[in-house]
């Protein structure tokens, strides 16, 4: 399994967590991956580690994305937006193993793939948002 196909199973992992919560989600993670056929452990592992790190920063990444998206806070996003949007925005953050390029294309892809017809250019606007404050920030830091 790549990492698209580690990246989509994440997405509609986190996505499920919209719907069910505790529990639920517990098992409804436990069915999905089941349902992947032939799938390695070290995929699932994978896979499950990323998605219980994203889901523990929600919080976090959520504050971030308010700050960064114009206009347009958590509580209006579409479900399939925001939900790509903390898949990306931690790997810009927090995964120093996803290069900031690659996790903006990836999310775009995932937006073409899952999300509406606007969804693509707005995902990609906040993601390129995103990558100009941390510019700015880093240039603030360096010039002390």
């Amino acid at each position: 399994m790549g990492r698209r196909e580690q990246r989509e199973s994440i997405f509609q992992l986190l996505f499920m967590t919209e719907f069910n919560d505790g529990e639920a989600m517990n098992e409804q993670q436990t069915l999905y991956l089941e349902g992947i056929e032939e799938l390695k452990e070290k995929d699932r592992k994978y896979i499950q580690e990323k998605f219980q790190k994203i889901n523990e920063n929600i919080p976090v990444l959520d504050e971030r994305l308010n700050e960064t998206s114009k206009g347009w806070k958590t509580t209006r996003m579409n479900k399939v937006d925001l939900t790509i949007l903390r898949l990306a925005f931690y790997e810009i953050l927090f995964d120093e193993d996803v290069p900031q390029g690659v996790a903006i294309n990836e999310a775009v892809e995932l937006a073409k793939k899952f999300g509406g017809n606007e969804s693509s250019s707005f995902v990609n606007g906040v993601l390129a948002r995103l990558v100009k404050q941390q510019k700015t920030e880093g240039d603030e830091k360096a010039n002390g």
